[in-house]
Formats: structure tokens, C-alpha cells, sequence
């Protein structure tokens, strides 16, 4: 199928991205609700019907104060399912765009401050399984109904399997931030492809992951693949000098980097295009479109 006719397939009745930092010069770690609302309509004017609004790690009570007023706004917010908590319980080696010195292990008090915080509106964290007292964060976010990711970690394949074992259903952008698919060493991907309860995010934006490997994941977990854009602030703008949390970002042909490295710093994606790009890749339209839809929407039903 050529490009062209990707882009005139219908999009699914009800488009889901469950990781989503921004657009269109707002960041959902910091914006108003004038700036909420802007970044949420361009998603939805391009094809996210359902969205969470992912936060950058931050302090432990930086992220309490912003839970509190997101609670307060999402009612005006259409297609906003809840917050997304990228962090801060992450491998400081795979932190990629957040801040190291936001970075903490999950310890029981500051995941309860977050519960508390976010009173129902926490759907889905992403925490390395490897820190101390992460195991014990899997359980306690996963009785409170929360969508646990593992990813930013330098977790093993025995370590991974543990934490999807417990509980957690996702891994966070698969492929970045984390071990690769080693033939002896599968780490977190090869935990989750070996259980069927878990699905995999994957940035179709072309920068990402190799066109081979987004057709290779799709063809080896039917069904379990989540498109999802990562989009951060610089989404429906152009290229320039963007903040991300607390850190600069460049981007250069449509590529977020941190400044002056070449770390990648989210995308500057839409879900209508990460269809086209997965089928672009080879993935059948029917697959794609479910990975955008009927996937990610399951996954946040069962949470």
C-alpha cells in the first residue's frame, strides 16, 4: 500500500493515545487550562478521540500540586481519560528526556502522595522495576486500578517478567529507554512478547524505531502493539528551542532532542500519522488500526 493511500484510510471510530506530553507550544506538565485545552484540540483534530496526559518526571510534590489542578480541569477537557505518570520512578541510566534530578525509587509514602494526589485520575505510570521497592509499587498501583508500564529501566528479562508477573500489563515505548532484544539477553521486550496479558507501546514517527522492527513487533504480538505518539509541545508547530519538564529541547526536522546532545526528547507525532507510518512499515491497515482503537482502549478498561 503506498503512502497516499494510507493517508486516505478511514481512521478507527475512536482513536486512543495513552502517551501524550503536549502540542502546539503547551506542555501538559505546566500549561493552563486555556494551554490544555489548545495542545488536547490539536490531538483531536488529528485524530485522537481518547487521550492521557502524560507528565515528565518531576519532584515528588511538584507532581502532587499538578495531579491536584489537573484533577480540577479535566471536566473541561473533552476526550480526556486521565494522567499518564511517566516517572519519576525511573533507571537514572535510562532516563532519556527527563530530568535526573527528579529521579526517586518508589517508596510506599511517595506512592501514596500520588494516589491521594490524583483521587482516581492516575491511569497509568511507568516505573523501572529494578529500583528498590518497585515490586511493592507494582502491587500498590495496581490495587488501586492503575495501568502499570515498565520502562527508562535497565531491567533484565528475569526482572521484567517479575514486575509484568505482578501485574503490570505495558512496556513504555518499546525499545527505547530500556535493554534491546538480545538473542541471550531478551530483556523487558522479550518478557513481554512471552506474556499474553502484556502490550507494547511503539512511537511510529520513523526516528523511533526501524521500520523492520515496528513490522517485526506487530507480526510477533498481534494485537498487544499500542501505537502511541509521545508527542511533547512542539506538535503542530515547526522547528525551534522547546522546554520538556525542566529541560531544553531542539527541534531539527521535526526531531526533539535534548539541547545539545542527541537524546531524543519525545516527537513531535499525531496518531493519524502514526497509522500511516506503521502501515507504511508493512503492517497490515487492520492491525495498525486496531493497535490505535480497540487496543489501547482495552487496556485501559482492564486497568
Amino acid at each position: 500500500m503506498s503512502t497516499s493511500e494510507t493517508a486516505a484510510a478511514p481512521l478507527p471510530a475512536e482513536v486512543v493515545d495513552l502517551h501524550c506530553h503536549g502540542a502546539v507550544g503547551h506542555s501538559f506538565d505546566d500549561a493552563d487550562l486555556e494551554g490544555l485545552a489548545a495542545a488536547v484540540a490539536h490531538h483531536r483534530a488529528h485524530g485522537t478521540a481518547r487521550l492521557l496526559l502524560s507528565l515528565v518526571s518531576a519532584p515528588i510534590d511538584r507532581l502532587e500540586r499538578r495531579l491536584r489542578d489537573l484533577r480540577a480541569a479535566l471536566p473541561a477537557l473533552p476526550g480526556v481519560a486521565g494522567v499518564h505518570l511517566e516517572g519519576p520512578f525511573l533507571a537514572p541510566a535510562r532516563r532519556g528526556a527527563h530530568d535526573p534530578a527528579a529521579l526517586v525509587p518508589p517508596s510506599p509514602e511517595a506512592v501514596e502522595l500520588l494516589l491521594a494526589a490524583g483521587e482516581g485520575i492516575v491511569r497509568q505510570v511507568t516505573l523501572a522495576p529494578e529500583l528498590p521497592g518497585a515490586m511493592d509499587a507494582v502491587d500498590a498501583f495496581v490495587a488501586a486500578g492503575v495501568v502499570v508500564a515498565v520502562g527508562h529501566t535497565e531491567a533484565d528479562h528475569d526482572v521484567a517478567a517479575a514486575a509484568f508477573d505482578r501485574g503490570a500489563q505495558l512496556v513504555t515505548h518499546a525499545f527505547n529507554a530500556m535493554p534491546g532484544l538480545g538473542h541471550r539477553a531478551p530483556g523487558p521486550v522479550g518478557a513481554a512478547l512471552g506474556r499474553d496479558h502484556v502490550a507494547l507501546e511503539v512511537i511510529a514517527d520513523g526516528v523511533h524505531v526501524h521500520p523492520e522492527v515496528i513490522r517485526t513487533l506487530f507480526a510477533a504480538a498481534p494485537r498487544r502493539v499500542i501505537l502511541v505518539t509521545d508527542a511533547m509541545s512542539a506538535t503542530g508547530l515547526g522547528d525551534g528551542e522547546y522546554r520538556l519538564g525542566g529541560l531544553d529541547v531542539e527541534v531539527k526536522d521535526g526531531r526533539p532532542v535534548l539541547a545539545g546532545t542527541d537524546t531524543l526528547a519525545g516527537s513531535t507525532l499525531t496518531m493519524e500519522r502514526a497509522i500511516e507510518m506503521a502501515t507504511a512499515a508493512g503492517v497490515p491497515l487492520d492491525l495498525a488500526r486496531a493497535a490505535a482503537s480497540t487496543v489501547p482502549a482495552r487496556l485501559l478498561a482492564r486497568g
